[in-house]
C-alpha cells in the first residue's frame, strides 16, 4: 500500500521551497545589481574620461595656455593659428589707432593691384617736386620719411620695402598716388576692401596710419595682416632685415625680432595716440607640429614703444606656444636673419 502524506505536510514542504526559490530570487538580484552598478560605475567613469578628452581637445594647440593667460596685461591683442580659420581675440578689443600697422593695408592693396612675381622688381615709380615737398613736410613734423630726391625712379619693389622696413611715411603717399590717382581715393579702395574682409571696427584715413583717426581693433588687424602674408613677395619683403635705395642708401627693418624666436615678420608702429603696436608671425613647434601664429598686439605702453609691443609680442607667443624661451625650438631657417640691437629707426614721430 502506498503512503500518502498528508495534505497539510504537503502544503508546508511546497511553502518551504516557495521561500527557498524567493530567497534564491533575491540573491540573484542583489549579484545582478551589485554587477549593474559596477557596470554603471565604469561606464560614467568612461563617460567622464571621453569628456576629459573633449575639454582637452577644445584647448587645441594652446596646451596649458589658455586664452585668458595668453594676452599681454595692456592693451589689447588677437591671433589666429596655422589650420585654424577663427581668430582668437583678447579683452578689450576696440578700434583705437594703429599707426604704422595701417601700411599692411596699403602694400597689400598695392601688390593686389599690381602683383609681383619672386625675384621681379615691377614697374618704376618717378619722383617728383611735389613728392618731395611732401617729404619735407612731413619731416618737419617728425614722421618717419625715407630721403628722397625728385627724378629719382624706385621700382614697385623698391617702394614697397621704403613702405615696409623703415616704414616711410612719404612712400606710403607716393604709393597711393601711383595706385589709385590720389591719396583720397586709394584710402576710399582701403576701407572698401577692409569691409570685404570682415573688419567691422577698422577705419582708414590715410594710407600711413600717421593719422590717429585711423583706427581699428587687434581681432581686425589679424585679418588683413594673415591675408597679406599669402602674397609671397609680401611676406619676403617684411622679412627682410634691410635693402638699399638709391638715394636714402641702406634702410633697416624695424622688427628687430626677425630671426629670433621664429619670428619672420610683419609690421611694427608706434606714436603718441596708438602707442607700441605690432603685427606679426611667429613660426613655431608645436606638440610636433610647425605651427604658424598671426598675431597683433595694440596700444603697448613705455617709453620705447616698439620694444614695448615687440616684447607683448614675444611673450605672448611663449604662452601660445606653452613653453618657455629656452625650450622653444626655433625654425633652423631663421637663424641667418639677425639685425643688431638698436639698428632699427622708429616708425612715428
Amino acid at each position: 500500500m502506498t503512503y500518502r502524506e498528508p495534505a497539510r505536510t504537503t502544503i508546508r514542504r511546497i511553502r518551504i521551497r516557495r521561500i527557498r526559490v524567493a530567497g534564491l530570487l533575491v540573491v540573484i538580484a542583489a549579484i545582478a545589481a551589485a554587477l549593474g552598478y559596477q557596470l554603471l560605475a565604469s561606464s560614467a567613469s568612461t563617460a567622464e574620461s571621453r569628456s576629459d578628452v573633449v575639454r582637452n581637445e577644445h584647448r587645441g594647440a594652446l596646451g596649458q595656455a589658455l586664452p585668458s593667460t595668453v594676452w599681454p596685461a595692456d592693451g589689447q591683442a588677437a591671433f589666429v593659428q596655422s589650420g585654424r580659420s577663427q581668430v582668437q581675440a583678447g579683452p578689450n578689443q576696440h578700434a583705437a589707432p594703429i599707426a604704422s600697422v595701417a601700411k599692411v593695408m596699403t602694400a597689400y592693396l598695392v601688390l593686389r593691384d599690381h602683383p609681383l612675381r619672386a625675384g621681379e622688381d615691377g614697374p618704376t615709380i618717378t619722383l617728383t617736386d611735389t613728392d618731395v615737398a611732401d617729404t619735407d613736410r612731413r619731416r618737419g613734423q617728425q614722421e618717419s620719411v625715407v630721403p628722397i630726391a625728385a627724378g629719382e625712379q624706385l621700382t614697385e619693389r623698391q617702394a614697397l620695402q621704403a613702405l615696409l622696413l623703415p616704414s616711410a611715411n612719404n612712400i606710403a603717399a607716393v604709393l597711393a598716388r601711383w595706385d589709385a590717382g590720389s591719396v583720397d581715393r586709394f584710402v576710399a579702395r582701403m576701407n572698401a576692401t577692409a569691409r570685404s574682409l570682415g573688419m567691422i571696427h577698422t577705419r582708414y584715413t590715410d594710407p600711413s596710419g600717421y593719422d590717429d583717426a585711423t583706427v581699428s581693433t587687434a581681432a581686425d588687424q589679424v585679418r588683413i595682416a594673415d591675408r597679406a602674408m599669402l602674397l609671397p613677395v609680401f611676406a619676403s619683403i617684411v622679412a627682410t632685415p634691410s635693402a638699399t635705395l638709391p638715394v636714402a642708401g641702406t634702410i633697416h627693418n624695424t622688427n628687430t625680432l626677425l630671426g629670433h624666436d621664429g619670428f619672420v615678420g610683419v609690421k611694427t608702429g608706434s606714436d603718441d595716440g596708438a602707442g607700441g603696436c605690432f603685427a606679426f608671425r611667429a613660426i613655431r613647434w608645436i606638440d610636433g607640429k610647425r605651427t604658424t601664429i598671426t598675431g597683433v598686439v595694440l596700444g603697448q605702453p613705455g617709453h620705447d614703444r616698439i620694444a614695448a609691443a615687440l616684447e607683448a609680442a614675444d611673450a605672448m607667443v611663449d604662452r601660445i606656444a606653452g613653453h618657455s624661451r629656452r625650450q622653444v625650438r626655433v625654425m633652423p631657417d631663421l637663424r641667418q636673419r639677425t639685425l643688431a640691437p638698436g639698428t632699427a629707426p622708429r616708425s612715428h614721430r
